[in-house]
C-alpha cells in the first residue's frame, strides 16, 4: 500500500525483477551516496556518544581537548570548505559527462555514474558535508563541556575530503583516456559473458536436440506480446523447470535486447501438456521494458564499443579507432571461447525444453565490426586493420569458423573496385588479406582480389 504514496522515480524499483532493480541501482548517481549519507548519521551518533555519555575527554591529554566555542568554529568553516570542494566535484562530473557524450557516446554516461570509484569518491563527499552539518546542531555553548571525538573526526573528513577530491580529479581524467574507456567497456561485456550467460544459458544447452516432439508440433500455440518495449531479461532456469512439470517445448520467437512491438510474436509452445499451460506464467519470465539493459544483452555492449571508433572517425582520430577494433578482436575471441551457439536448451534429462532465436558467431562478428567496416568507407588504413585484426582471431578460433572469419573480410573488400586507391595502401591491405587467408586456409580465394584491385591500378594508370 505504501508504494502507491512514492513518487514513481522510487516506485518503478519496486516494480522490477531483483536482478534489473539491483542493476538499475547500480547505475544511479543517489544510490552509493545515499548510503554514504545514512552512515554519516550512524558516525555522528557514535561520535556524540563518546563526546556526551563516555565523555572521552576525561581519559585522554589536555591538549587532545578543545570547548565549545572553538569547536563550532571549526565545524562552521569546514562545512564551507567541504560545500566547495563537492561543487567542484560535482562540475568537473558534469564536464566529464558532456565530454563523454560529445566526443564518444551519450551510452558511455551510464558506465562513469555506475563506476564504483565514481560513486564511492562522490559518496564520501556527501558523507563529511552532512556529518559536519549534522554535528553542528549538537554543539552547545556550556563552556564547561569538552570534546575530543567531535573535532578530531572533523578534521579528519576535511583532510579526507581534500585528498579524495584530488583522487577524483586523477579516476575523472585517466577514466577519459581511450584506452582506459575501451578496455573498460570490453572487460564489461567480458563480464556478462562470463558471469550472465555463462551462469544463464551455457549449464543448459544442448549441442543435437533429443525429443522436439514434432507430432504436437502441429498444434503449436502462439502468444503475442502484451506491451511494446526491449526485452530486458528472461529467466531461463525458471522457464526450464516449468517447461519440465508442463511437458511442454517453448520457442522464443526474440533475443534479449529485441524491441518487440504489442501483438507481436512473442513466444509459442507445444507438447502432451499444451493444453494445461498458462501462458501468462511464461510470460512472467520474459521482463519488457522501455530500454535496453546488459544483463544478458552482450551486443549492447559491443554496440558501445563500436560506437566509439565510428565517433573517433567522425573526429579524425583513427588511432583511437584502432584501439577499438584489437578490443573487439579480444571480445570476440571471449565470445568464441566461452558461448555455445546452439539454439536448443534442455532441462536435466537432456530433454529440450527451451528453443532460442540464437545467434550465430557471424551474428557477433557482424555486430563488433560492422559499423566500423560500414562508416570506415574508403578510409583504407582502418580497413586494414580490420582485416590484421581477424587474422589474430583466426589464429585463436576454432577451425569450424574460420570459413565466417573469411567470408566477412572477403565482403568487405567488395567495395574497393568502386574507389581509388593508393599504392602503399593497396599493397599494404593485400599483405594482411594473404596473411588472413592462409590462416583461414582460402589461398586460392585470396588471387581474385588481387588481380581486381590490381587491375584497377592497372585501369587508373
Amino acid at each position: 500500500m505504501l508504494k502507491k504514496f512514492l513518487p514513481w522515480q522510487l516506485r518503478k524499483y519496486f516494480e522490477m525483477p531483483k536482478r534489473i532493480r539491483k542493476h538499475e541501482l547500480q547505475s544511479t548517481l543517489w544510490y552509493m551516496p545515499g548510503l554514504y549519507i545514512i552512515a554519516s548519521f550512524i558516525f555522528v551518533g557514535i561520535t556524540l556518544y563518546l563526546d556526551t555519555v563516555l565523555e572521552l575527554s576525561r581519559y585522554v591529554p589536555e591538549m587532545f581537548r578543545t570547548t565549545a566555542q572553538p569547536t563550532r568554529l571549526l565545524i562552521s568553516a569546514l562545512i564551507g570548505g567541504i560545500l566547495t570542494l563537492s561543487a567542484f566535484t560535482l562540475n568537473s562530473l558534469l564536464v566529464v559527462l558532456t565530454t563523454f557524450s560529445g566526443q564518444f557516446s551519450p551510452r558511455m554516461l551510464m558506465n562513469f555514474v555506475a563506476d564504483r570509484t565514481t560513486q564511492h569518491f562522490i559518496g564520501i563527499f556527501h558523507f563529511s558535508f552532512v556529518y559536519v552539518l549534522v554535528i553542528f546542531l549538537f554543539i552547545t555553548s556550556k563552556e564547561n563541556e569538552y570534546f575530543v571525538a567531535i573535532p578530531g573526526m572533523t578534521v579528519f573528513l576535511a583532510f579526507v575530503t581534500v585528498i579524495t577530491f584530488i583522487f577524483f580529479m586523477n579516476h575523472a581524467t585517466s577514466w577519459m583516456q581511450v584506452h582506459n574507456i575501451t578496455t573498460h567497456m570490453k572487460e564489461e561485456s567480458v563480464s556478462i559473458v562470463r558471469k550472465t550467460l555463462r551462469n544463464d544459458l551455457e549449464q543448459f544447452r544442448c549441442e543435437e536436440p533429443n525429443d522436439l516432439m514434432e507430432k504436437e508440433q502441429n498444434t503449436e500455440t502462439l502468444i503475442t506480446a502484451n506491451a511494446s518495449g526491449y526485452i530486458q531479461l528472461i529467466d531461463f532456469k525458471s522457464m526450464i523447470d516449468e517447461a519440465e512439470k508442463d511437458q511442454i517445448i517453448i520457442r522464443l520467437h526474440n533475443k534479449v535486447g529485441d524491441y518487440v512491438l504489442k501483438d507481436n510474436r512473442f513466444f509459442s509452445f507445444w507438447g502432451p501438456g499444451a493444453e494445461r499451460v498458462i501462458p501468462d506464467k511464461y510470460e512472467a519470465f520474459i521482463e519488457v521494458g522501455y530500454k535496453e539493459t546488459e544483463i544478458q544483452d552482450i551486443k549492447m555492449g559491443m554496440t558501445k564499443l563500436s560506437e566509439i571508433g565510428v565517433k573517433s572517425l567522425g573526429n579524425d582520430d583513427p588511432q583511437t579507432t584502432i584501439t577499438v577494433i584489437h578490443q573487439m578482436a579480444d571480445l570476440l575471441l571471449e565470445v568464441e571461447r566461452d558461448i555455445t551457439f546452439t539454439p536448443y536448451l534442455a532441462d536435466q534429462n537432456k530433454q529440450v525444453r527451451v528453443i532460442m532465436d540464437a545467434e550465430d558467431f557471424g551474428y557477433y562478428l557482424y555486430r563488433g565490426f560492422g559499423y566500423l567496416r560500414h562508416y570506415a568507407g574508403d578510409n583504407y588504413p582502418i580497413i586494414t586493420e580490420i582485416i590484421i585484426a581477424l587474422s589474430m582471431v583466426a589464429q585463436s578460433i576454432s577451425k569450424d569458423k574460420l570459413d565466417i572469419v573469411w567470408d566477412f573480410a572477403k565482403n568487405s573488400m567488395d567495395h574497393i573496385p568502386k574507389q581509388f586507391i593508393y599504392d602503399l595502401d593497396r599493397d599494404y591491405l593485400l599483405q594482411k588479406l594473404y596473411n588472413l587467408a592462409v590462416f583461414t586456409n582460402h589461398q586460392e580465394d585470396y588471387d581474385p582480389i588481387e588481380k581486381r584491385l590490381l587491375n584497377i591500378e592497372e585501369q587508373h594508370s
